[in-house]
């Protein structure tokens, strides 16, 4: 049954003033109207490649024409055709480990999740299984998981994240890097000529629980599409915490003793003396989704060809498995909130009647979910050269639970835009908080890191844990709440009483501080020795 698409008038939150300079301020109305329709099960959770999808897209370029920024796709049009392989694992995917007389299946969905990587209709593997701890190769922090050994055609078996640390000169300290995320992982893998590789989930190492891997990793996975002839791995998989104690006990090993041994320097990969083996059955479909681009030209002749970028992803999980009854994942705060920013922000810059110097682009991107692809896509093939792009400010699940007395930039730090970040948050007498959970390693994990791997200068404006009126344990509790229960759900989905004043303090925020990179003579840059640096 269809959720009530009815506006309910209570509860709403009031638009915030904005400073004199803006000709309109940011409406909190508008972008909650905006996040309960595209939250709404009549776009299905806004699934790549699905109609749901399709006409989020549309929508989005629609509310871009009506706040008059103009189209900034291909051949005159909002959209940015992004070409991807839709890979989604069959029912009757077998996986299993045997040493000597042992073995051991293991179920699919219940025990395991995980595609192949190589786009055919059905792969085979087997190989010896080796375990490579966290599977990092590091020589700036020397550290090397691999020791030199040979794993071309091995099944490799490894934790996510790094080693733990407080000190911030050793993997950024309690900082997530990207070696410890799982995409690195499995690139590390490939790199190395390994057959397979499976993650050992525990809820520590990865930042949530297995049913976000099982929602996230038991569904179709969007890929980029191989050239001919370019390697792949033949499985890329997680199993659960139960799961791998059942493996390693063919080892005679347990969790909690590797990943003691996976913290050492001296670590050294362990043969488990265990064939692993796979049958993976795969429907492999063609799909050609879409970026939403739009863009506001900047008022200065010299600088109007540089642009100052704001994203946020369009896409959500689409239908899955039904969780009590109900089978659209419609991801209302994951990401129609960024969604609904990006559009008001359009509409405030477009609506000016003095534009700043340098253009605004507003990209709405698909394929997070899936691993960035739509921003990834973006970077590789862009609009506008990195070399012109002054900045991007995404926006990405920001809680509509009332009015922020703080922001959290994480990234910022690294760039020469942190000063002009401060006296932006004076200007809305706001604070700029640290990450409360770095370790979490958020800054790999949203689009702007597709634009700081190209070296433009990136980060998310995310609220802050202070807000009015609310407890100090508020949002960690909601957090903790949301995370547990709704994250990667279908019931992240749009309550008529949530109070959307935060998302308007959050897109003012982006709005004075693009304003001011956008006048700003000179293009910032990452602090000099970022990895990121131009």
């Amino acid at each position: 049954m269809l959720k009530s698409i009815g506006i309910a008038m209570i509860a709403v939150a009031p638009a915030i003033l904005s400073p004199a300079a803006f000709s309109q301020p940011l409406s909190a109305v508008h972008i909650r109207e905006h996040v309960r329709f595209l939250s709404n099960d009549l776009l299905e959770g806004r699934g790549v490649g699905s109609r749901g999808g399709d006409l989020a897209a549309e929508y989005i370029a629609t509310q871009f024409a009506l706040a008059g920024a103009q189209p900034a796709g291909e051949n005159g049009t909002y959209f940015q055709r992004v070409p991807l392989v839709g890979v989604e694992t069959g029912p009757g995917a077998q996986l299993t480990a045997a040493a000597g007389s042992r073995n051991i299946s293991f179920a699919w969905l219940t025990d395991w999740v995980g595609q192949a990587e190589d786009q055919k209709p059905e792969t085979r593997f087997d190989g010896d299984a080796i375990f490579v701890g966290h599977g990092i190769a590091a020589p700036e922090w020397n550290w090397d998981d691999f020791k030199g050994v040979d794993v071309r055609g091995k099944v490799l078996v490894l934790f996510t994240n790094e080693p733990t640390s407080t000190d911030p000169k050793f993997f950024d300290g309690r900082a997530l890097t990207y070696y410890g995320r799982w995409t690195y992982k499995y690139e590390e893998a490939l790199r190395r000529g390994a057959a397979a590789a499976i993650i050992i989930h525990t809820t520590p190492t990865a930042g949530y629980g297995w049913d976000v891997v099982r929602s996230s990793w038991g569904r179709e996975d969007l890929q980029e599409k191989l050239a001919p002839g370019e390697k792949s791995l033949a499985l890329a998989a997680w199993v659960s915490r139960d799961s791998g104690e059942k493996l390693l006990a063919l080892a005679g090993k347990h969790v909690d003793d590797l990943l003691k041994a996976a913290e050492s320097r001296d670590f050294r990969p362990i043969p488990l003396g265990i064939r692993i083996r796979g049958t993976v059955p795969s429907k492999v479909r063609p799909i050609e989704s879409r970026n939403v681009a739009a863009l506001v030209p900047g008022s200065d002749p010299k600088l109007k060809d540089e642009v100052v970028v704001y994203t946020a992803h369009w896409d959500h999980l689409g239908k899955g498995e039904a969780v009590k009854g109900d089978d659209i994942y419609n991801g209302a705060v994951d990401n129609a909130t960024g969604c609904g920013i990006l559009l008001e922000l359009a509409r405030a810059w477009a609506a000016r009647p003095q534009k700043p110097r340098r253009s605004a682009l507003f990209i709405a991107v698909t394929g997070e979910e899936g691993g960035l692809r739509g921003s990834e896509f973006y970077a590789t093939h862009p609009l506008f050269p990195p070399a012109k792009t002054a900045i991007d400010l995404n926006y990405d699940a920001i809680f509509p639970w009332g009015r922020i007395q703080d922001v959290v930039l994480n990234g910022a730090e690294r760039t020469s835009v942190l000063p002009l970040a401060q006296a932006t948050a004076r200007r809305l007498n706001l604070t700029i908080s640290p990450d409360s959970e770095p370790e979490q390693g958020s800054y790999f994990r949203s689009d702007h890191f597709s634009f700081a791997h190209v070296g433009i200068p990136a980060f998310s404006i995310d609220n802050g844990s202070h807000w009015a009126g609310k407890p100090a344990d508020f949002f960690k509790k909601s957090w903790d709440e949301f995370n547990a229960n709704h994250y990667h759900q279908p019931s992240d989905e749009f309550h008529s009483d949530w109070d959307f004043t935060a998302l308007a303090q959050a897109g003012e925020f982006g709005l004075l501080l693009g304003t001011d990179v956008a006048n700003q003579d000179r293009l910032p840059d990452w602090k000099p020795g970022d990895q990121f640096h131009r």
